[in-house]
């Protein structure tokens, strides 16, 4: 479970930006691929440290894998008014 502020940031940023890029059209390949850049930015800049960043990573990477995250919502269906 991730305690830090500034690491629990990144994680609402991240998860935000992977369940829109799903919206949008683009699979776990793609997903995967900006996880991979957005931790290798973070480890570039020293925003947060090095333990920080694992911990992110593998929170971010069990969303990744959890398919309740990526379902499409039922559609409610249209109630007559008769």
């Amino acid at each position: 479970m991730l305690q830090d502020t500034q690491t629990i940031r990144h994680y609402q940023k991240l998860t935000d930006s992977l369940v829109e890029m799903w919206n949008r059209g683009y699979r776990f390949d793609s997903l995967r691929l900006y996880l991979d850049g957005y931790l290798a930015a973070l480890r570039q800049s020293n925003a947060l440290e090095p333990y920080q960043i694992h911990r992110l990573e593998e929170e971010a990477t069990r969303y990744i894998y959890d398919p309740s995250n990526f379902e499409l919502p039922e559609p409610e269906p249209e109630s007559d008014y008769y």
